[in-house]
């Protein structure tokens, strides 16, 4: 028999329909004793996860925009900062939270992107 290498191997998977698939996962789970979809699936969030980028982010503050009391107020919620810490990281920019999850920070930045403030995430 000869050997193929990966590349011909995917492209006769492309091939196969589902059932055709299934079956040839029983016959390696009885051929080499593996489950090759249990490895596939452990290894997917950690592929996900370098393809994605960072899982953490920080969320700063470029610029108040002009109409800075909705910003403050929103400043003080988020950070739980006195009012006069909370003005002047609105006059001044900076950072809002840091190491907070993509999630999360694409959810603040909408915030303040709403309340006209420009908000970058690094």
């Amino acid at each position: 028999m000869a050997k193929i290498n990966k590349d011909e191997f995917i492209a006769g998977l492309k091939e196969m329909n589902m059932l055709e698939v299934m079956e040839l996962v029983e016959a390696m789970k009885e051929e080499f004793g593996v489950d090759p979809s249990a490895v596939a699936v452990a290894a997917a969030p950690a592929a996900s996860e370098e393809a994605s980028g960072p899982s953490t982010v920080n969320v700063v503050l470029t610029s108040a925009g002009p109409n800075k009391i909705p910003v403050i107020k929103l400043v003080r919620d988020i950070t739980g900062l006195g009012l006069k810490e909370a003005k002047d990281l609105a006059d001044n920019g900076g950072n809002i939270k840091e190491n907070v999850a993509t999630e999360e920070a694409n959810e603040l930045k909408a915030k303040f992107e709403e309340a006209g403030a420009t908000v970058e995430l690094k």
